[in-house]
């Protein structure tokens, strides 16, 4: 099987019959069609889709709700911690007096 090769003599002749098909006016307006078309395509390719939009919207969506549950969880542990140092010193005070009426008696 011979491969399709397209030599020097070849391609002057394709050229030639376009001229004479198309005219030397049409064909630059025939290229810029087809590169406005090719760039068009290219832009197709790297412009995302409806689907991809809605789900980088879930991601970010889903993603913002995991950050705001961590800054919760944060909190809770924090005011937990808070709390437990607040006991722990009424505690130590509750102690204080109670010894302090023990060394009266």
């Amino acid at each position: 099987m011979h491969v399709l090769m397209i030599g020097t003599t070849e391609l002057i002749l394709i050229i030639v019959v376009c001229l004479l098909i198309f005219g030397g006016k049409k064909i630059p307006e025939l290229m810029k069609g087809l590169g406005k078309g090719m760039r068009s395509f290219k832009a197709g390719l790297n412009d995302p889709t409806e689907e991809e939009l809605a789900e980088n919207a879930k991601r970010e969506q889903e993603e913002q709700i995991r950050r705001e549950q961590q800054e919760l969880e944060e909190r809770l542990r924090f005011e937990e911690r808070i709390r437990m140092e607040e006991r722990a010193k009424i505690e130590a005070e509750l102690r204080a007096k109670k010894d302090e009426l023990n060394q009266q008696e």
